[in-house]
């Protein structure tokens, strides 16, 4: 007689049966679901050495991962920018294979894909999920969230949670969007950071529950860091010791394809709102 714990598996192989796996970008049958087609895995643009800028996680090409004592490699963007959080990882570049399963995921609604995002967000930085105390996702206006109807952000942040074994730290209402900020088009990075000033809030208590505390910042893809700069800023200036995570980062150049999103979040183009 089959237990209860083995009905889940059972079922899990009956609908791969009667649905074969497909892979998320090509469409191809893969051996289980949350896995992506040979040709899909070779445009993944992983970003997998330890020669990574400690602020955002780009590749650095040429350099040599840090030794210990030696000072943390800061990519040229980086050093422009002074982010107001300390250490940045991302899972891969956007583009090819990553940038689809982005898209995907934010517009396509393609929930299925948080498992396998998250995961990859995690084996780039799995100290940062573990020593987080709080792990927060950018947060969209309450009218963005309405139409797309869920927060992509916010539902990779609840899977890594859980992933480092301490879903207690994901808390999505401590960091609230108080307004929809007008379009970024045709703005450079200062005036994105000025448009984004004043966007975000800590819910009532907020800063008395982050002040000492070790904050982790998620989000979908880096572009300039306007907005998880906002984020950050504010968690910082509660006391908090703020780290970001994303899935993808952008160029060096993110003003050759940054688009306009309605509610003027920042967004790469090809395809986004």
């Amino acid at each position: 007689m089959r237990s209860d714990a083995a009905l889940p598996a059972l079922v899990r192989g009956l609908l791969t049966t009667v649905l074969p796996a497909q892979c998320p970008v090509t469409g191809e049958i893969v051996s289980e679901p949350g896995t992506i087609a040979g040709e899909a895995w070779r445009d993944l643009g992983r970003i997998v050495t330890d020669a990574r800028c400690r602020s955002c996680g780009r590749e650095m090409p040429g350099a040599q991962p840090p030794a210990i004592g030696d000072p943390p490699l800061i990519c040229e963007p980086c050093h422009r920018a002074d982010h107001p959080w300390e250490r940045g990882a991302a899972a891969m570049r956007y583009e090819g294979t990553g940038r689809a399963l982005i898209l995907a995921l934010k517009h396509g609604d393609r929930l299925d894909l948080v498992p396998l995002l998250a995961r990859w967000m995690y084996e780039a930085a799995p100290e940062l999920v573990s020593e987080a105390d709080f792990i927060l996702p950018v947060p969209l206006h309450w009218h963005r969230l309405w139409t797309r109807r869920y927060n992509q952000s916010a539902e990779l942040a609840r899977k890594l949670a859980r992933l480092g074994g301490k879903p207690g730290a994901y808390r999505p209402r401590l960091l609230r969007r108080a307004r929809a900020t007008p379009s970024q088009e045709g703005r450079d990075r200062e005036a994105r950071v000025a448009n984004v000033a004043g966007a975000f809030t800590l819910a009532p208590g907020g800063a008395q529950r982050l002040a000492g505390k070790r904050v982790l910042l998620i989000d979908d893809v880096l572009t300039t860091g306007a907005t998880l700069g906002a984020c950050a800023a504010l968690c910082r200036d509660a006391g908090a010791n703020v780290d970001i995570l994303v899935s993808a980062l952008v160029t060096p150049d993110p003003k050759a394809y940054l688009t306009l999103d309605p509610d003027g979040e920042e967004e790469p183009a090809h395809g986004t709102d």
